[in-house]
């Protein structure tokens, strides 16, 4: 709690019970001391990002309208982490009803990223983000639709995974858009997250989404060497558009790979070029399909960019939906494909470091990027296909930022992303770096 509160200024968290949690830290360890044990997760203090319900704590969302909302009861995931143990301490700061990558909040407060306050630490799960960099947490869950575990992870220079669709319950969680969400964790390490992960996966029969796929045991082989996994890099995609610092850092990457043994080949994917456009229209129509009543009725409640993108939502056509959902199948066979071919599909998380509060657009090679558009460059192709992808630390560009890079494996295979993130960070210690704002504490 100590570290919480010497890292305040981040301002990651929305809702703390440090009372609660220090009481059921003792309890826990009274526990431990007769001789029972809850799970791997025993005592070990977690946070939620706060669209993600805890039984009697307020969930708002980052909004205005739920400021009051106190579920009566736990998400499936939060259930799954008490079970095995885990503490919860409270919820994060978010990007207001997880609609934006800035988690630039109007109504509790910017989020700001512990390398550099100035800056952001992405959204919409930039809170839990902040909270893993600043190791005020073991691990935080976030949420991810169009890339918002693995951004935060990226900027925050700490590792987020998104599971595959319907590995995950969303039981509890409230949606942005629903065919794409799915909750995962943020923490410093790719073990950490393995290990919380196996906490909350499986089938849950109260989500109708979730898939009855066995959880095979991520831990068991993460330690395998990584000789022979094929490594695919996308040609005229992955290594376009970027930051000197970000390309630097992700080749160098891949070299550290080629002398694990790991082989890296090109592969074409000419069926990427409308991804975003596509995941853009899906992002916009869902949301705004859920939040109509309230849009409609509390219209002055939403802070402003988060009205302006619902509204945006509904100037879309069904056609248009459900041609990016038509291509989105599509693109889903395609990549499906190439992994008969490779096991893992490498790119940067995201084409710069994190820009300073307030930035819309930020110099990268060739030009400069919309940061929303940019948000999405790589992370749209996991997200459109709900195939899963984590984001590990790899580097630090000339301001000694964070640069993500991120790995994408076919449905199911978070065994294998696991196993390559791990041998990658024990032979590189880019996720053990701290921030100033804590290194000297």
């Amino acid at each position: 709690m100590a570290r919480i509160e010497d890292t305040a200024v981040v301002n990651a968290f929305l809702e703390l019970d440090t009372a609660r949690a220090l009481r059921l830290a003792e309890a826990y360890q009274r526990l431990l001391d007769d001789g029972v044990d809850l799970g791997p997760l025993h005592g070990i203090p977690l946070a939620v990002k706060a669209n993600i319900d805890i039984s009697g704590v307020r969930s708002s969302s980052g909004s205005r309208i739920l400021a009051e909302h106190h579920p009566d009861q736990d998400a499936a995931v939060v259930g799954r982490l008490k079970r095995a143990g885990g503490l919860m301490v409270g919820t994060t700061n978010m990007h207001e009803f997880a609609w934006g990558g800035t988690t630039d909040n109007p109504h509790y407060g910017a989020c700001r990223n512990p390398w550099d306050l100035e800056r952001i630490p992405a959204g919409s799960s930039g809170g839990s983000g902040a909270a893993a960099a600043t190791r005020s947490v073991f691990a935080a869950l976030g949420t991810d639709t169009g890339g918002s575990v693995r951004l935060p992870a990226s900027m925050n220079g700490v590792t987020g995974i998104r599971p595959t669709i319907g590995r995950v319950s969303n039981a509890g969680v409230l949606p942005l858009a629903w065919s794409m969400d799915t909750v995962g964790p943020i923490a410093p390490s790719a073990l950490d997250c393995a290990l919380v992960l196996q906490s909350i996966a499986g089938y849950d029969p109260a989500d109708p989404t979730t898939r009855d796929v066995p959880v095979e045991d991520f831990l068991a082989g993460i330690e395998r060497p990584l000789d022979g996994l094929r490594i695919a890099v996308v040609d005229d995609y992955s290594l376009q558009g970027l930051q000197p610092g970000v390309e630097a850092a992700f080749r160098h990457a891949l070299r550290t790979f080629e002398a694990l043994g790991c082989r890296i080949e090109t592969i074409s994917l000419p069926e990427l070029e409308p991804v975003v456009d596509a995941q853009v229209i899906i992002d916009a129509c869902e949301p705004t399909a859920i939040h109509l009543p309230w849009l409609t009725t509390r219209p002055d409640d939403y802070g402003l960019d988060v009205r302006t993108l619902l509204q945006a939502g509904a100037l879309f056509s069904a056609l248009e939906y459900i041609q990016a959902q038509r291509y989105r199948t599509h693109l889903r066979g395609v990549v499906a494909a190439r992994f008969q071919d490779v096991d893992l599909i490498a790119t940067p998380t995201i084409p710069f470091t994190a820009p300073l509060i307030g930035e819309h657009l930020v110099p990268v090679d060739g030009g400069h990027e919309d940061t929303l558009v940019g948000n999405m460059k790589y992370t749209a192709l996991p997200s459109m296909t709900g195939m899963p992808a984590i984001s590990v630390p790899c580097g630090f560009d000339e301001l000694g930022l964070p640069v993500g890079m991120q790995l994408m494996a076919a449905p199911f295979q978070e065994a294998t992303l696991f196993r390559a993130a791990y041998g990658f960070q024990r032979h590189t210690a880019f996720h053990t770096q701290l921030p100033a704002l804590i290194a000297a504490r």
